[in-house]
């Protein structure tokens, strides 16, 4: 065991874990986060996707030692993640993109939204306009079983043009 610090959603986190634990098993069992979820343990499906500096990495293949150092950003921490991206003052209850997610009804079982989610954020903070292609391409990897991908795809759209409208 080892003790090490990660900050996550924010906020620093002392963390009792040997350096090779799953990031992923951290923020469920020890930090009681619901955002991020176990799927196939492999990297394939999605979602256990969390941002680490606002890039996506997969957190159940990812020993928790690699998130020191990091601003790790699990679905919770969206929101405040999106207020400090868009120097937002308050940041708003649900990240634009989860909003729209409820919007066009794209979830289903859940198995994928938190994956689906966290990518698509990524894809809107680095490219606040994008094209269904580059949404297609970025979004690519993401599995979800109810075949919800049309919905999820005008879920971006949504966000992207509901973002671009925001004073900010």
């Amino acid at each position: 065991m080892a003790e090490l610090n990660i900050k996550v959603n924010g906020r620093m986190w002392p963390v009792a874990a040997a350096p090779d634990t799953p990031l992923l098993y951290v923020l469920i069992n020890e930090l009681q986060l619901q955002g991020p979820r176990f799927g196939c343990g492999l990297a394939q499906c999605g979602s256990c996707s969390v941002l680490a500096d606002g890039v996506e990495i997969r957190s159940c293949v990812t020993p928790v030692e690699r998130g020191a150092g990091k601003a790790i950003t699990t679905l919770e921490g969206l929101p405040a993640l999106y207020a400090e991206q868009t120097n937002l003052a308050q940041p708003p209850s649900l990240h634009p993109l989860q909003q729209a997610f409820i919007d066009v009804q794209a979830l289903h079982c859940g198995y994928c939204f938190n994956g689906m989610t966290v990518k698509g954020a990524e894809l809107l903070a680095g490219n606040p306009k994008p094209t269904e292609a580059q949404i297609r391409a970025h979004m690519n990897g993401h599995l979800c079983r109810c075949g919800t991908y049309p919905r999820v795809m005008k879920a971006i759209q949504l966000a992207s043009t509901r973002m671009a409208g925001e004073t900010r």
